[in-house]
């Protein structure tokens, strides 16, 4: 059965109070690393109004974090409610703006997300769709083919297409990974309760341990390097 000793607990979706998260980055990176977190991915919320004030900072708290202890901070950035012909620019803008990780607030059930968004975000090279929503097998197909995640949400209202996500992404081969989408402390999820989310989207055990496999795929390849030699799990 998988569980917390199959590698370390990644979380790449998470929000301070530089967009509409509760905390500062230095406080959410010590309530994540309590948590149990080897990788906490800082990604907030950003579109043309303020992407070139928020990326650097988060860069800069980042990087200053990442001096100390073991936990490993990713800097990167959530673009949300984008006009579709403007996605694909910012994509470029945040990876410019040094961006490690570029998310899109796909098309939760549970916000008025342009439709479009979540096949415009693949398009334009996005890293994870955060919350695709009711995704369409020609997007997953996309994004199996360009190798972008897709999330299975572990917040409410962004978590009611958990099911359709993890099934379509089955049937095209497409990968997933589980993101908290944590605004406040008490969403920071230990690995456990992370995997009765993907559980609960429908994932079997070899499915869940896959998923793990992706996020840290995705990190190593952000680093550079392996996580394995310095997580303990």
């Amino acid at each position: 059965m998988a569980d917390g000793r199959q590698g370390p607990m990644i979380d790449l979706h998470s929000h301070t109070i530089l967009s509409d998260g509760d905390l500062i980055v230095s406080e959410l990176a010590r309530r994540a690393e309590v948590t149990g977190y080897r990788v906490l991915g800082i990604s907030d919320h950003a579109d043309a109004s303020n992407i070139d004030f928020l990326v650097p900072r988060i860069v800069k708290a980042a990087q200053a974090l990442n001096r100390f202890g073991k936990l490993r901070i990713i800097a990167g950035v959530e673009l949300t409610h984008c006009p579709l012909g403007e996605i694909a620019e910012l994509v470029k803008e945040a990876r410019k703006l040094g961006a490690q990780l570029v998310l899109m607030h796909g098309e939760t059930l549970s916000e008025p997300v342009i439709p479009g968004t979540d096949e415009a975000a693949i398009e334009a090279g996005v890293d994870i769709v955060a919350h695709p929503g009711l995704i369409s097998e020609k997007a997953a197909r996309l994004a199996a083919k360009r190798g972008v995640l897709l999330e299975i949400s572990g917040r409410r209202g962004h978590c009611l297409a958990n099911g359709h996500v993890a099934k379509t992404a089955r049937l095209v081969g497409a990968k997933v990974l589980f993101g908290s989408d944590t605004h406040e402390p008490e969403n920071l999820h230990s690995k456990s309760d992370a995997e009765r989310v993907l559980r609960g989207a429908g994932l079997d055990d070899a499915e869940v341990a896959e998923a793990w496999k992706n996020a840290e795929a995705l990190v190593e390849k952000v680093l550079g390097k392996s996580l394995r030699d310095r997580s303990n799990g």
